[in-house]
């Protein structure tokens, strides 16, 4: 047990940290796919993914930890990735978004958290069960993408490698803004500087957070847990065990998340980013309904942007990819309506405004 909360703690705190100190955020990376056309961030998950597959591939191949990508719910995981791809921007955040965001001090991402973890524990132990499990009654047999299509598992490693080199290649080579951007002076130096100051490119971010993500997989399976990353599961876990006491709900998993919170705290903490911030009623409202949806939506489909986004892709399983696409659309599909038709709407009135007063 003692090990399982040191490990567990360990990986939760570095994720926190880097996840919060690089700003890698998947929710903000979504959306501006679509409001701004930048897809730095997804480019950077893509970075995590290979390096992480990379390594669980290797890792798998040698007897170290163990692969079972097993069947999946092919309409649950459509269904369920693409309600949470909704909740995560009404929530302004993802599920690892939201632990890290909390120990910023942020009240919304608070909301969004309980929110969150109380519907994935309604979902997957509670009333809300049958619903899930009814949704979930069509099963794809096989959700591993090499013995599925009899193409070995090293040439799919590197399809994804040589797709990811490619868009990564192809960004570091495009000419630099002249525009200059002005920099506050540093306050610190040397490490503290590098720690809790320094601004890091998004695919920096990407290398650091797949080293942690493979990480995870020994460290979880070193305690009896057969897997890497997981937010959803340990979440609802938490929700379960305060509500029935039951300490063996308390793996590897749930220590994870509450290391992911420890490690940003530490961070904003370090870099003077951590203040308590009462967010507005609109926002408390969308916080709460997008935690909802986060929580039903991951518990449906399995796994979370994370889970499915980051682990289940890298471990070259359909699910993982059909997952993330749909959790994808459904960001696009959210923020055309919190953000594209309103700013449609405001140009529409200035070109009117305009118009009237020539």
């Amino acid at each position: 047990m003692i090990w399982t909360i040191i490990s567990g703690l360990i990986v939760g705190m570095l994720l926190g940290f880097v996840m919060q100190r690089t700003r890698f955020c998947l929710t903000g990376g979504f959306r501006d796919m679509y409001v701004q056309k930048n897809n730095k961030v997804f480019y950077a998950l893509l970075i995590a993914i290979s390096i992480q597959a990379i390594g669980v591939y290797t890792l798998n191949s040698a007897g170290v930890i163990h692969i079972d990508n097993g069947t999946f719910p092919i309409v649950g995981t459509v269904i369920g990735s693409f309600i949470f791809g909704v909740g995560i921007i009404l929530a302004g955040g993802c599920a690892t978004g939201t632990w890290y965001r909390a120990g910023e001090g942020l009240i919304g991402s608070w909301i969004a958290l309980v929110s969150y973890a109380f519907f994935a524990a309604v979902s997957k132990y509670g009333i809300l069960l049958p619903f899930k499990d009814k949704i979930n009654s069509a099963t794809v047999t096989n959700a591993d993408m090499a013995s599925s299509t009899s193409i070995p598992g090293w040439v799919w490693l590197i399809v994804l490698v040589a797709i990811t080199l490619y868009f990564v290649i192809k960004t570091l080579r495009k000419p630099k803004s002249n525009v200059a951007i002005p920099k506050l002076k540093s306050r610190y130096t040397g490490l503290r500087h590098f720690l809790f100051e320094k601004r890091f490119h998004p695919f920096i971010a990407g290398i650091a957070v797949g080293l942690i993500a493979l990480l995870a997989w020994p460290m979880s399976e070193s305690t009896g847990r057969q897997g890497g990353l997981g937010i959803t599961t340990p979440s609802a876990n938490i929700v379960q065990f305060l509500t029935t006491g039951d300490v063996s709900l308390l793996d590897w998993g749930v220590f994870l998340v509450l290391g992911i919170f420890v490690g940003s705290y530490i961070a904003a903490r370090g870099s003077r980013e951590f203040k308590w911030r009462l967010p507005d009623k609109k926002t408390i409202r969308n916080s709460a309904f997008g935690g909802a949806f986060m929580g039903f939506g991951a518990a449906v489909a399995g796994g979370c942007s994370i889970g499915n986004g980051l682990v289940a892709t890298a471990a070259l399983s359909w699910q993982g990819w059909i997952a993330l696409a749909s959790m994808i659309l459904g960001t696009w599909f959210m923020s055309y309506f919190l953000f594209v038709k309103p700013l449609k709407a405001a140009r529409s009135q200035h070109t009117q405004s305009s118009i009237s007063m020539s």
